[in-house]
Protein backbone atom coordinates (compact mmCIF):
# COMPACT_ATOMS: atom_id res chain seq x y z
CA UNK A 1 0.00 0.00 0.00
CA UNK A 2 1.47 3.16 -1.05
CA UNK A 3 1.82 5.50 1.78
CA UNK A 4 0.04 8.74 -0.04
CA UNK A 5 -3.01 6.57 0.34
CA UNK A 6 -5.69 6.20 3.41
CA UNK A 7 -6.72 2.89 4.21
CA UNK A 8 -10.41 2.80 3.16
CA UNK A 9 -11.51 2.80 6.96
CA UNK A 10 -9.88 5.40 7.88
CA UNK A 11 -6.57 7.43 7.72
CA UNK A 12 -3.64 6.34 7.42
CA UNK A 13 -1.68 5.38 10.84
CA UNK A 14 1.94 4.05 10.52
CA UNK A 15 1.62 1.20 13.60
CA UNK A 16 5.17 -0.51 14.89
CA UNK A 17 4.74 -4.32 16.58
CA UNK A 18 5.83 -4.12 20.16
CA UNK A 19 7.59 -7.22 22.08
CA UNK A 20 6.19 -9.19 24.61
CA UNK A 21 6.27 -7.84 28.12
CA UNK A 22 9.25 -10.22 30.49
CA UNK A 23 7.55 -12.72 32.68
CA UNK A 24 7.44 -11.84 36.31
CA UNK A 25 10.09 -13.46 38.47
CA UNK A 26 9.37 -14.18 42.11
CA UNK A 27 11.25 -11.33 44.79
CA UNK A 28 12.88 -14.45 46.63
CA UNK A 29 14.07 -15.44 43.18
CA UNK A 30 15.19 -12.07 42.29
CA UNK A 31 17.38 -11.58 45.37
CA UNK A 32 18.97 -15.24 44.89
CA UNK A 33 19.79 -13.87 41.07
CA UNK A 34 21.47 -10.55 42.78
CA UNK A 35 23.09 -12.39 45.21
CA UNK A 36 24.77 -15.42 43.04
CA UNK A 37 25.43 -13.03 40.17
CA UNK A 38 29.05 -11.98 39.72
CA UNK A 39 29.50 -8.07 39.94
CA UNK A 40 32.13 -6.37 41.82
CA UNK A 41 30.51 -4.09 43.58
CA UNK A 42 28.14 -6.67 45.12
CA UNK A 43 30.64 -9.08 46.28
CA UNK A 44 31.62 -7.41 49.84
CA UNK A 45 27.97 -7.39 50.84
CA UNK A 46 27.45 -11.28 49.71
CA UNK A 47 30.31 -12.01 51.50
CA UNK A 48 29.17 -10.27 54.65
CA UNK A 49 25.72 -12.16 54.81
CA UNK A 50 27.62 -15.16 54.40
CA UNK A 51 29.56 -14.50 57.53
CA UNK A 52 26.39 -13.32 59.32
CA UNK A 53 24.86 -16.48 58.37
CA UNK A 54 27.46 -18.73 59.70
CA UNK A 55 27.90 -16.87 62.58
CA UNK A 56 24.61 -17.18 63.41
CA UNK A 57 24.89 -21.07 62.44
CA UNK A 58 27.71 -21.60 65.07
CA UNK A 59 25.81 -19.16 67.38
CA UNK A 60 22.83 -21.93 68.16
CA UNK A 61 25.21 -24.84 68.11
CA UNK A 62 27.32 -23.58 70.91
CA UNK A 63 24.47 -22.23 72.74
CA UNK A 64 22.58 -26.01 72.88
CA UNK A 65 26.27 -27.19 73.70
CA UNK A 66 26.29 -24.76 76.71
CA UNK A 67 23.01 -25.94 77.57
CA UNK A 68 23.10 -29.31 77.13
CA UNK A 69 26.59 -28.93 79.66
CA UNK A 70 24.80 -27.37 82.12
CA UNK A 71 21.93 -29.28 82.18
CA UNK A 72 22.39 -32.78 84.62
CA UNK A 73 22.42 -35.79 82.59
CA UNK A 74 20.33 -38.66 84.65
CA UNK A 75 22.41 -41.34 82.79
CA UNK A 76 25.74 -39.42 83.20
CA UNK A 77 24.98 -39.32 87.34
CA UNK A 78 23.52 -43.08 87.65
CA UNK A 79 27.19 -43.75 85.68
CA UNK A 80 28.76 -42.08 87.96
CA UNK A 81 27.01 -43.23 90.93
CA UNK A 82 27.15 -46.52 89.78
CA UNK A 83 31.43 -46.56 89.73
CA UNK A 84 31.32 -44.77 92.73
CA UNK A 85 29.12 -46.84 94.93
CA UNK A 86 31.54 -50.09 96.66
CA UNK A 87 31.02 -53.19 95.20
CA UNK A 88 29.47 -55.90 96.75
CA UNK A 89 31.89 -58.72 98.70
CA UNK A 90 31.49 -62.36 99.46
CA UNK A 91 30.54 -63.57 103.29
CA UNK A 92 33.75 -64.95 105.40
CA UNK A 93 32.55 -67.81 107.14
CA UNK A 94 34.68 -70.02 110.11
CA UNK A 95 34.77 -73.84 109.43
CA UNK A 96 31.68 -73.66 111.17
CA UNK A 97 29.89 -71.37 109.17
CA UNK A 98 30.08 -68.42 111.98
CA UNK A 99 30.06 -65.13 109.95
CA UNK A 100 33.17 -63.68 110.42
CA UNK A 101 33.01 -60.74 107.81
CA UNK A 102 29.81 -59.87 106.21
CA UNK A 103 28.07 -56.91 103.92
CA UNK A 104 25.73 -54.34 104.92
CA UNK A 105 23.54 -51.96 103.38
CA UNK A 106 24.06 -48.63 104.59
CA UNK A 107 23.29 -44.86 103.23
CA UNK A 108 26.09 -42.13 101.66
CA UNK A 109 25.72 -38.26 100.57
CA UNK A 110 26.05 -37.23 97.31
CA UNK A 111 26.44 -34.27 95.99
CA UNK A 112 26.02 -32.38 92.59
CA UNK A 113 28.37 -29.89 92.41
CA UNK A 114 26.46 -28.03 89.29
CA UNK A 115 23.32 -28.14 91.12
CA UNK A 116 24.15 -25.90 94.27
CA UNK A 117 23.41 -22.95 93.39
CA UNK A 118 25.25 -21.48 96.78
CA UNK A 119 28.11 -23.25 98.00
CA UNK A 120 29.08 -21.55 100.69
CA UNK A 121 25.27 -21.85 102.16
CA UNK A 122 25.77 -25.51 101.36
CA UNK A 123 28.89 -26.49 103.36
CA UNK A 124 27.78 -24.27 106.24
CA UNK A 125 24.56 -26.44 106.95
CA UNK A 126 26.27 -29.47 105.94
CA UNK A 127 29.52 -29.40 108.56
CA UNK A 128 26.53 -28.37 110.76
CA UNK A 129 24.86 -31.77 110.58
CA UNK A 130 28.25 -33.41 110.13
CA UNK A 131 30.42 -32.28 112.08
CA UNK A 132 32.99 -35.11 111.06
CA UNK A 133 33.67 -33.33 107.67
CA UNK A 134 36.26 -30.84 106.96
CA UNK A 135 34.98 -27.98 105.84
CA UNK A 136 37.81 -26.89 103.36
CA UNK A 137 37.87 -29.73 101.83
CA UNK A 138 34.04 -29.88 101.14
CA UNK A 139 34.24 -26.82 100.02
CA UNK A 140 36.95 -27.29 97.17
CA UNK A 141 34.62 -30.56 96.21
CA UNK A 142 31.59 -28.81 95.72
CA UNK A 143 33.39 -25.98 93.52
CA UNK A 144 35.08 -28.17 91.51
CA UNK A 145 33.08 -28.85 87.80
CA UNK A 146 31.94 -32.47 88.11
CA UNK A 147 28.91 -34.05 88.46
CA UNK A 148 29.49 -36.47 91.53
CA UNK A 149 31.22 -36.04 94.34
CA UNK A 150 30.88 -37.67 97.54
CA UNK A 151 29.97 -36.10 100.83
CA UNK A 152 29.99 -38.57 103.15
CA UNK A 153 29.83 -42.53 103.17
CA UNK A 154 28.36 -44.74 105.08
CA UNK A 155 25.67 -41.89 107.17
CA UNK A 156 24.21 -42.89 110.48
CA UNK A 157 20.33 -43.19 110.05
CA UNK A 158 19.99 -39.79 112.33
CA UNK A 159 22.62 -37.75 109.97
CA UNK A 160 20.76 -38.68 106.95
CA UNK A 161 17.62 -37.42 108.60
CA UNK A 162 19.33 -34.37 109.43
CA UNK A 163 20.78 -33.93 106.08
CA UNK A 164 17.36 -34.52 104.39
CA UNK A 165 15.38 -32.00 106.68
CA UNK A 166 18.08 -29.60 105.00
CA UNK A 167 16.59 -29.80 101.69
CA UNK A 168 19.47 -28.66 99.19
CA UNK A 169 19.10 -29.11 95.75
CA UNK A 170 21.58 -31.61 94.16
CA UNK A 171 22.24 -32.89 97.51
CA UNK A 172 21.41 -37.01 97.34
CA UNK A 173 21.52 -40.01 99.41
CA UNK A 174 22.91 -43.54 97.38
CA UNK A 175 22.48 -47.35 99.19
CA UNK A 176 26.28 -48.56 98.93
CA UNK A 177 27.91 -51.37 100.38
CA UNK A 178 29.86 -51.71 104.00
CA UNK A 179 32.08 -54.08 105.24
CA UNK A 180 31.44 -55.23 108.73
CA UNK A 181 33.45 -57.73 110.90
CA UNK A 182 30.77 -58.60 113.71
CA UNK A 183 33.60 -60.36 115.68
CA UNK A 184 35.90 -56.98 116.50
CA UNK A 185 39.74 -58.17 116.69
CA UNK A 186 39.29 -62.03 116.83
CA UNK A 187 40.51 -63.36 113.61
CA UNK A 188 41.87 -59.72 112.53
CA UNK A 189 45.09 -60.01 111.14
CA UNK A 190 43.91 -62.99 109.28
CA UNK A 191 40.88 -61.55 107.80
CA UNK A 192 42.38 -58.28 106.95
CA UNK A 193 40.90 -55.53 106.16
CA UNK A 194 38.89 -53.27 103.35
CA UNK A 195 38.77 -49.79 102.05
CA UNK A 196 35.95 -46.99 101.85
CA UNK A 197 35.03 -48.32 98.29
CA UNK A 198 34.81 -52.23 99.71
CA UNK A 199 38.50 -53.36 98.32
CA UNK A 200 40.55 -55.53 99.75
CA UNK A 201 43.95 -54.26 101.40
CA UNK A 202 44.80 -56.99 103.56
CA UNK A 203 44.56 -60.38 104.38
CA UNK A 204 42.16 -62.86 103.00
CA UNK A 205 39.92 -59.78 101.87
CA UNK A 206 42.91 -58.89 99.44
CA UNK A 207 43.15 -62.70 98.76
CA UNK A 208 39.39 -62.23 97.81
CA UNK A 209 39.85 -59.76 95.42
CA UNK A 210 43.23 -61.32 93.73
CA UNK A 211 41.10 -64.30 93.09
CA UNK A 212 39.38 -62.65 90.22
CA UNK A 213 36.36 -60.14 92.06
CA UNK A 214 38.70 -57.42 91.87
CA UNK A 215 38.62 -57.89 87.75
CA UNK A 216 34.65 -58.77 88.00
CA UNK A 217 34.22 -55.13 89.90
CA UNK A 218 36.34 -52.73 87.33
CA UNK A 219 34.60 -54.62 84.46
CA UNK A 220 31.26 -53.29 85.60
CA UNK A 221 29.46 -56.62 86.62
CA UNK A 222 26.72 -55.44 88.84
CA UNK A 223 27.03 -58.08 91.72
CA UNK A 224 25.25 -58.52 95.18
CA UNK A 225 26.53 -60.47 98.03
CA UNK A 226 23.68 -63.14 97.40
CA UNK A 227 25.24 -63.89 94.02
CA UNK A 228 28.79 -64.45 95.46
CA UNK A 229 29.19 -67.84 97.57
CA UNK A 230 30.57 -67.86 101.01
CA UNK A 231 34.62 -68.13 101.49
CA UNK A 232 34.59 -70.81 103.98
CA UNK A 233 38.12 -70.49 106.08
CA UNK A 234 39.67 -72.99 108.39
CA UNK A 235 39.68 -70.63 111.32
CA UNK A 236 37.59 -71.96 114.37
CA UNK A 237 36.09 -68.75 115.79
CA UNK A 238 35.44 -70.04 119.36
CA UNK A 239 38.83 -71.77 119.40
CA UNK A 240 40.34 -68.48 118.06
CA UNK A 241 38.79 -66.27 120.89
CA UNK A 242 40.25 -68.82 122.95
CA UNK A 243 43.51 -68.72 122.06
CA UNK A 244 43.52 -64.80 121.95
CA UNK A 245 42.07 -64.68 125.19
CA UNK A 246 44.70 -66.77 126.70
CA UNK A 247 47.33 -64.88 124.62
CA UNK A 248 46.28 -61.71 126.34
CA UNK A 249 46.33 -63.19 129.90
CA UNK A 250 49.55 -64.27 129.41
CA UNK A 251 51.17 -60.93 128.21
CA UNK A 252 49.39 -59.72 131.18
CA UNK A 253 51.12 -62.19 133.80
CA UNK A 254 54.60 -62.30 132.36
CA UNK A 255 54.32 -58.58 131.53
CA UNK A 256 55.47 -59.14 127.50
CA UNK A 257 54.98 -56.26 125.35
CA UNK A 258 53.82 -58.70 122.64
CA UNK A 259 52.40 -62.30 121.87
CA UNK A 260 51.41 -64.24 119.35
CA UNK A 261 49.83 -67.75 118.62
CA UNK A 262 48.56 -70.33 116.70
CA UNK A 263 46.70 -73.45 116.01
CA UNK A 264 47.26 -75.98 113.21
CA UNK A 265 46.07 -79.58 111.96
CA UNK A 266 49.04 -81.61 111.22
CA UNK A 267 47.53 -83.37 108.84
CA UNK A 268 45.30 -80.93 106.60
CA UNK A 269 47.53 -77.82 107.33
CA UNK A 270 44.72 -75.76 108.36
CA UNK A 271 45.37 -73.14 110.89
CA UNK A 272 42.27 -73.53 113.08
CA UNK A 273 43.13 -70.43 115.13
CA UNK A 274 46.13 -67.47 115.13
CA UNK A 275 46.28 -64.34 117.61
CA UNK A 276 48.62 -61.73 117.22
CA UNK A 277 49.03 -59.07 120.30
CA UNK A 278 48.52 -56.21 120.16
CA UNK A 279 45.87 -56.60 116.79
CA UNK A 280 43.85 -54.05 115.74
CA UNK A 281 39.64 -53.90 115.19
CA UNK A 282 38.85 -54.36 111.46
CA UNK A 283 35.77 -52.06 111.65
CA UNK A 284 38.62 -49.09 112.19
CA UNK A 285 41.43 -50.38 110.14
CA UNK A 286 43.59 -46.82 110.75
CA UNK A 287 44.97 -48.82 113.73
CA UNK A 288 46.18 -51.69 111.64
CA UNK A 289 48.78 -48.90 110.12
CA UNK A 290 50.89 -49.03 113.75
CA UNK A 291 53.99 -50.88 113.30
CA UNK A 292 53.64 -52.67 116.70
CA UNK A 293 50.24 -54.01 114.69
CA UNK A 294 52.01 -56.41 112.34
CA UNK A 295 50.82 -60.36 112.05
CA UNK A 296 54.07 -61.67 113.91
CA UNK A 297 53.05 -65.05 112.97
CA UNK A 298 53.33 -64.54 108.94
CA UNK A 299 55.09 -60.91 108.77
CA UNK A 300 57.61 -60.74 111.82
CA UNK A 301 60.83 -63.08 111.30
CA UNK A 302 62.55 -64.10 114.74
CA UNK A 303 65.17 -66.83 116.01
CA UNK A 304 62.74 -69.28 117.13
CA UNK A 305 66.08 -70.69 120.40
CA UNK A 306 65.65 -73.78 121.23
CA UNK A 307 62.74 -75.04 119.30
CA UNK A 308 64.74 -75.60 115.75
CA UNK A 309 66.54 -78.76 117.95
CA UNK A 310 63.82 -80.63 116.98
CA UNK A 311 64.65 -80.20 113.43
CA UNK A 312 68.45 -80.68 114.14
CA UNK A 313 67.83 -84.01 116.00
CA UNK A 314 65.47 -85.06 112.67
CA UNK A 315 67.76 -84.30 110.40
CA UNK A 316 70.56 -86.75 112.72
CA UNK A 317 68.05 -89.12 113.56
CA UNK A 318 66.72 -89.24 109.44
CA UNK A 319 70.14 -89.93 107.69
CA UNK A 320 70.68 -92.15 110.27
CA UNK A 321 74.00 -90.14 111.64
CA UNK A 322 72.31 -91.02 115.06
CA UNK A 323 70.07 -93.15 116.86
CA UNK A 324 68.06 -92.45 119.98
CA UNK A 325 70.70 -94.13 122.46
CA UNK A 326 73.80 -92.63 120.33
CA UNK A 327 75.58 -90.68 123.15
CA UNK A 328 77.05 -87.28 122.67
CA UNK A 329 80.00 -85.02 123.76
CA UNK A 330 79.13 -82.34 125.97
CA UNK A 331 81.31 -82.53 128.86
CA UNK A 332 82.72 -79.17 127.90
CA UNK A 333 81.48 -76.04 126.30
CA UNK A 334 82.29 -75.76 122.55
CA UNK A 335 84.79 -73.85 121.04
CA UNK A 336 85.14 -72.03 117.57
CA UNK A 337 87.56 -69.92 117.38
CA UNK A 338 87.23 -67.19 119.64
CA UNK A 339 83.39 -68.25 119.87
CA UNK A 340 82.40 -70.46 123.00
CA UNK A 341 79.13 -72.61 123.19
CA UNK A 342 78.21 -73.81 126.31
CA UNK A 343 74.84 -74.87 127.77
CA UNK A 344 72.68 -73.09 130.07
CA UNK A 345 72.00 -76.23 132.19
CA UNK A 346 75.19 -77.95 131.71
CA UNK A 347 75.35 -81.66 132.71
CA UNK A 348 79.21 -81.82 131.85
CA UNK A 349 79.24 -84.94 130.60
CA UNK A 350 77.71 -87.33 127.33
CA UNK A 351 74.07 -87.29 126.38
CA UNK A 352 72.40 -89.68 124.98
CA UNK A 353 70.11 -88.12 122.33
CA UNK A 354 67.03 -88.00 124.76
CA UNK A 355 69.37 -86.11 127.08
CA UNK A 356 70.17 -83.98 124.40
CA UNK A 357 66.99 -83.20 123.89
CA UNK A 358 65.37 -82.99 127.39
CA UNK A 359 68.26 -80.81 128.68
CA UNK A 360 67.56 -79.05 125.67
CA UNK A 361 71.93 -79.02 125.15
CA UNK A 362 72.71 -76.47 122.98
CA UNK A 363 76.74 -78.12 122.83
CA UNK A 364 75.10 -81.86 121.91
CA UNK A 365 72.86 -79.89 119.30
CA UNK A 366 75.85 -78.07 117.50
CA UNK A 367 77.89 -81.65 117.45
CA UNK A 368 74.69 -83.41 115.52
CA UNK A 369 74.69 -80.64 112.74
CA UNK A 370 78.46 -80.98 112.55
CA UNK A 371 78.14 -84.68 111.71
CA UNK A 372 75.84 -83.23 108.85
CA UNK A 373 78.39 -80.71 107.76
CA UNK A 374 77.03 -77.37 106.12
CA UNK A 375 75.67 -78.63 102.77
CA UNK A 376 73.69 -81.31 103.85
CA UNK A 377 72.45 -78.74 106.68
CA UNK A 378 71.50 -76.16 104.96
CA UNK A 379 69.78 -79.14 102.20
CA UNK A 380 67.53 -80.98 104.90
CA UNK A 381 66.58 -76.84 106.02
CA UNK A 382 65.86 -76.06 102.57
CA UNK A 383 63.79 -79.48 102.04
CA UNK A 384 61.63 -78.45 105.25
CA UNK A 385 60.93 -74.96 103.65
CA UNK A 386 62.81 -72.77 106.51
CA UNK A 387 65.08 -70.91 103.37
CA UNK A 388 62.99 -69.55 101.28
CA UNK A 389 59.68 -67.27 101.67
CA UNK A 390 56.82 -69.51 102.58
CA UNK A 391 53.24 -68.53 100.66
CA UNK A 392 49.81 -69.27 102.05
CA UNK A 393 47.13 -67.17 101.16
CA UNK A 394 47.78 -64.47 102.88
CA UNK A 395 49.35 -61.71 100.82
CA UNK A 396 51.78 -60.53 104.00
CA UNK A 397 54.43 -62.50 104.45
CA UNK A 398 58.13 -62.24 105.27
CA UNK A 399 61.40 -63.57 103.74
CA UNK A 400 63.77 -65.56 106.29
CA UNK A 401 66.86 -63.85 107.50
CA UNK A 402 69.82 -66.00 105.85
CA UNK A 403 73.48 -65.76 106.77
CA UNK A 404 75.23 -64.42 103.91
CA UNK A 405 78.25 -66.49 104.42
CA UNK A 406 77.06 -69.97 105.74
CA UNK A 407 80.34 -71.84 107.19
CA UNK A 408 80.55 -74.38 110.21
CA UNK A 409 79.83 -71.58 113.18
CA UNK A 410 76.69 -70.61 111.32
CA UNK A 411 75.53 -74.31 111.30
CA UNK A 412 76.27 -75.11 115.04
CA UNK A 413 74.76 -71.66 116.37
CA UNK A 414 71.87 -72.06 113.99
CA UNK A 415 71.32 -75.53 114.83
CA UNK A 416 69.83 -74.52 118.51
CA UNK A 417 68.05 -71.66 116.98
CA UNK A 418 70.48 -68.71 116.59
CA UNK A 419 71.77 -67.20 113.25
CA UNK A 420 68.31 -67.97 111.44
CA UNK A 421 65.39 -65.81 111.25
CA UNK A 422 62.05 -67.22 110.13
CA UNK A 423 58.10 -66.80 110.24
CA UNK A 424 56.78 -68.54 113.34
CA UNK A 425 54.35 -69.80 110.90
CA UNK A 426 57.34 -70.97 109.02
CA UNK A 427 58.50 -73.09 111.89
CA UNK A 428 54.94 -74.36 112.35
CA UNK A 429 55.31 -75.79 108.53
CA UNK A 430 58.64 -77.78 109.80
CA UNK A 431 57.65 -79.21 113.02
CA UNK A 432 54.14 -79.86 111.64
CA UNK A 433 56.14 -82.11 108.95
CA UNK A 434 58.23 -84.21 112.08
CA UNK A 435 55.11 -84.39 113.92
CA UNK A 436 52.82 -85.81 111.27
CA UNK A 437 54.85 -88.88 109.50
CA UNK A 438 57.05 -86.88 107.73
CA UNK A 439 55.02 -85.14 104.78
CA UNK A 440 55.49 -81.37 104.29
CA UNK A 441 51.92 -79.67 104.32
CA UNK A 442 51.99 -76.16 103.71
CA UNK A 443 49.70 -73.98 105.97
CA UNK A 444 46.65 -72.91 105.06
CA UNK A 445 43.86 -70.53 105.93
CA UNK A 446 40.90 -71.91 103.51
CA UNK A 447 39.31 -75.34 104.88
CA UNK A 448 40.87 -78.75 103.32
CA UNK A 449 40.67 -82.37 103.57
CA UNK A 450 43.31 -84.21 104.34
CA UNK A 451 43.50 -85.82 100.92
CA UNK A 452 43.32 -82.98 99.45
CA UNK A 453 46.66 -81.84 101.21
CA UNK A 454 48.40 -84.52 100.71
CA UNK A 455 48.01 -84.14 97.30
CA UNK A 456 50.69 -81.77 96.95
CA UNK A 457 52.86 -82.81 100.04
CA UNK A 458 55.99 -84.38 99.22
CA UNK A 459 57.52 -86.30 102.13
CA UNK A 460 60.56 -85.26 103.58
CA UNK A 461 61.25 -87.72 106.86
CA UNK A 462 60.75 -91.32 107.32
CA UNK A 463 57.72 -92.32 109.22
CA UNK A 464 60.50 -93.74 111.77
CA UNK A 465 62.23 -90.47 112.13
CA UNK A 466 58.92 -88.89 112.93
CA UNK A 467 57.41 -91.09 115.76
CA UNK A 468 61.05 -91.13 116.99
CA UNK A 469 60.64 -87.12 117.58
CA UNK A 470 57.46 -86.95 118.74
CA UNK A 471 58.72 -89.73 121.57
CA UNK A 472 61.26 -87.14 122.14
CA UNK A 473 58.88 -84.45 122.54
CA UNK A 474 56.25 -86.59 125.08
CA UNK A 475 59.27 -87.51 126.97
CA UNK A 476 60.45 -83.93 127.33
CA UNK A 477 56.75 -83.02 128.76
CA UNK A 478 57.19 -85.37 131.13
CA UNK A 479 60.69 -85.21 132.02
CA UNK A 480 62.44 -81.82 130.41
CA UNK A 481 61.20 -78.44 130.02
CA UNK A 482 57.93 -78.87 128.59
CA UNK A 483 56.63 -80.38 131.50
CA UNK A 484 53.80 -77.37 131.85
CA UNK A 485 52.07 -78.83 129.05
CA UNK A 486 52.09 -82.11 130.41
CA UNK A 487 47.95 -81.47 131.19
CA UNK A 488 46.10 -84.94 132.39
CA UNK A 489 44.41 -86.87 129.44
CA UNK A 490 45.86 -84.81 126.41
CA UNK A 491 49.12 -86.78 125.78
CA UNK A 492 51.14 -83.84 124.31
CA UNK A 493 54.67 -83.38 123.67
CA UNK A 494 56.53 -80.13 122.95
CA UNK A 495 60.03 -78.04 122.86
CA UNK A 496 60.52 -74.76 124.69
CA UNK A 497 62.98 -72.09 123.44
CA UNK A 498 64.54 -69.33 124.57
CA UNK A 499 66.58 -66.79 122.00
CA UNK A 500 68.26 -63.09 123.36
CA UNK A 501 66.91 -60.37 120.60
CA UNK A 502 69.26 -58.34 118.39
CA UNK A 503 69.30 -55.19 118.95
CA UNK A 504 71.27 -52.82 116.82
CA UNK A 505 73.16 -55.82 115.38
CA UNK A 506 74.00 -57.26 118.80
CA UNK A 507 72.58 -59.76 121.27
CA UNK A 508 70.60 -57.94 124.26
CA UNK A 509 70.92 -59.92 127.45
CA UNK A 510 67.93 -58.22 128.81
CA UNK A 511 65.77 -59.04 126.27
CA UNK A 512 64.57 -62.51 124.59
CA UNK A 513 61.74 -64.06 122.72
CA UNK A 514 60.65 -67.51 124.07
CA UNK A 515 58.76 -69.95 122.55
CA UNK A 516 56.71 -73.21 122.76
CA UNK A 517 55.98 -75.84 120.47
CA UNK A 518 53.58 -78.50 121.25
CA UNK A 519 52.19 -81.39 119.45
CA UNK A 520 48.74 -83.41 120.53
CA UNK A 521 48.25 -86.09 121.23
CA UNK A 522 51.70 -87.29 120.79
CA UNK A 523 50.63 -91.02 119.84
CA UNK A 524 47.92 -89.68 117.16
CA UNK A 525 49.40 -86.19 116.32
CA UNK A 526 45.78 -83.95 115.54
CA UNK A 527 47.12 -80.53 116.25
CA UNK A 528 50.18 -78.32 116.87
CA UNK A 529 50.46 -75.42 119.24
CA UNK A 530 52.65 -72.29 118.98
CA UNK A 531 53.26 -69.39 121.18
CA UNK A 532 55.47 -66.67 121.18
CA UNK A 533 56.20 -64.24 123.83
CA UNK A 534 57.83 -60.82 123.21
CA UNK A 535 60.06 -59.57 126.07
CA UNK A 536 58.29 -61.51 129.15
CA UNK A 537 60.18 -60.28 132.29
CA UNK A 538 60.93 -62.58 135.00
CA UNK A 539 58.38 -62.22 137.84
CA UNK A 540 57.80 -63.30 141.39
CA UNK A 541 56.40 -66.55 140.61
CA UNK A 542 58.78 -67.53 137.97
CA UNK A 543 61.73 -67.14 140.78
CA UNK A 544 62.91 -64.06 138.53
CA UNK A 545 63.28 -66.29 135.14
CA UNK A 546 62.15 -65.56 132.16
CA UNK A 547 63.08 -68.55 129.88
CA UNK A 548 60.46 -70.46 128.08
CA UNK A 549 59.88 -73.07 130.33
CA UNK A 550 58.54 -70.19 132.61
CA UNK A 551 56.10 -68.17 130.79
CA UNK A 552 55.65 -69.71 126.99
CA UNK A 553 55.24 -73.37 127.88
CA UNK A 554 52.46 -72.62 130.59
CA UNK A 555 50.45 -70.04 128.09
CA UNK A 556 50.63 -73.19 126.13
CA UNK A 557 49.44 -75.54 128.65
CA UNK A 558 46.40 -73.54 129.38
CA UNK A 559 45.67 -72.99 125.23
CA UNK A 560 45.85 -76.98 125.34
CA UNK A 561 43.26 -77.64 128.00
CA UNK A 562 40.88 -74.39 127.17
CA UNK A 563 40.63 -75.38 123.46
CA UNK A 564 40.93 -79.53 123.55
CA UNK A 565 37.03 -79.69 124.22
CA UNK A 566 36.73 -77.22 121.76
CA UNK A 567 38.61 -78.93 118.98
CA UNK A 568 36.80 -82.18 119.70
CA UNK A 569 39.62 -83.50 121.57
CA UNK A 570 38.50 -84.75 125.09
CA UNK A 571 40.55 -85.75 127.79
CA UNK A 572 41.73 -89.06 127.80
CA UNK A 573 41.23 -91.20 131.48
CA UNK A 574 44.02 -93.64 130.23
CA UNK A 575 47.35 -93.46 128.94
CA UNK A 576 48.29 -95.35 125.71
CA UNK A 577 49.74 -98.56 126.49
CA UNK A 578 52.12 -99.06 123.51
CA UNK A 579 51.87 -94.91 121.86
CA UNK A 580 55.45 -95.36 119.20
CA UNK A 581 55.05 -99.10 118.57
CA UNK A 582 57.81 -98.36 115.84
CA UNK A 583 60.55 -97.71 118.96
CA UNK A 584 58.87 -100.57 120.96
CA UNK A 585 60.75 -103.18 118.92
CA UNK A 586 63.88 -100.89 119.99
CA UNK A 587 62.77 -101.32 123.36
CA UNK A 588 61.15 -96.99 123.44
CA UNK A 589 57.71 -97.39 125.76
CA UNK A 590 55.73 -97.31 127.97
CA UNK A 591 57.77 -98.32 131.75
CA UNK A 592 56.37 -100.07 134.27
CA UNK A 593 54.68 -97.04 136.19
CA UNK A 594 52.81 -96.02 132.71
CA UNK A 595 55.67 -92.91 131.72
CA UNK A 596 58.17 -93.34 128.77
CA UNK A 597 61.35 -95.19 129.11
CA UNK A 598 64.35 -95.23 127.38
Amino acid sequence: MSPNHAPPDGPYVHQIEEAPPPPRIHPLLRAWRNLTRTRIDKSTRRIRIVACGFVCLYAVIGGRLVYLGMKPDANSLRRAASEAVSAARPDILDRNGEVLAVDVKTMSIFAEPRRIIDKDEAVELLTAVLPGLDARELRERLGSRKGFVWVKRAVSPSERKEVFRLGLPGVGFLPENKRVYPNGPIGAHVLGFTNVDNVGIAGMEKYIDNQGLGELNRAGFQMTSADLKPIRLSLDLKVTHALRDELMKGMERYKAKAGAGAIMDVNTGEIIALASLPDYDPNNPVDALELTRINRMSVGVFEMGSTFKALTLAMGLDANKIGLRTSIDARAALRYGRFKISDYHAQNRSLTVPEVFTYSSNVGTARIALMMGVEAHKGFLRKLGQLDRMKTELPESAEPIIPKNWGELNTMTIAFGHGLAVAPLQAMMAVAAISNGGFLVKPSFLKRSEEDAKKDAPRVLRAETSEAMRYLMRLNAEVGSAKSIDIKGYYAGGKTGTANKVVNGRYANDRVLTTFTAVSPSDKPKYLYLTVLDEPQGISETHGFRTAGWNAGPVTGKIIERTGPLLGVPPRLDLPTQPFPLLARLGFGMGATGSLSH
